[in-house]
């Protein structure tokens, strides 16, 4: 692999997890920006020295990839937090987990499927967003509900 194509695919993992960093941080989240894009220039550069070592010779460079998702897993556990109840940071560790995966896609040089992807995640993120609240409502007011019978029985 000539280095202009290194090059080229660790921005394409810059701009994809930049992109979903983007979201995160518009929304207020744990990791945002920074966090997205350097998890997702990590997994190209990861999955690009696994690449370049077995260029040439018998290997098979997808075994980093099973790495990365292994080992990604320990950062996104470190954004979900347990208060009582409630548990929150799944979407962001998803997200996490997500932008490693467009880093995987980038190094292997699958742009259409990279930007297709970027797009994807941050469309569930923003459209699902709107879902989430519409049921947090129905929940809200099936309680009241419930509340309201335990009263009259």
């Amino acid at each position: 692999m000539e280095s202009i194509e290194f090059i080229i695919r660790i921005l394409a993992a810059t701009v994809a997890g930049g992109a979903l960093g983007l979201e995160r941080e518009s929304n207020n989240k744990s990791a945002g920006l920074r966090t997205h894009t350097l998890v997702s220039i990590s997994a190209c550069i990861f999955a690009l020295i696994s690449l370049r070592v077995v260029e040439g010779a018998e290997g098979d460079p997808t075994r980093v990839v099973g790495q990365i998702v292994t080992g990604i897993g320990f950062l996104g556990a470190g954004v979900i937090l347990h208060r009582g109840p409630n548990v929150q940071g799944l979407t962001t560790a998803a997200t996490i987990w997500s932008s490693a995966a467009l880093g995987c896609l980038a190094a292997f040089g699958f742009y259409w499927e990279l930007a297709a992807s970027t797009l994807l995640v941050i469309f569930v993120n923003t459209a699902f967003k709107k879902a989430d609240i519409w049921f947090l409502k129905v929940r809200k007011k099936k309680k009241m509900t419930d509340k309201e019978n335990d009263l009259f029985e």
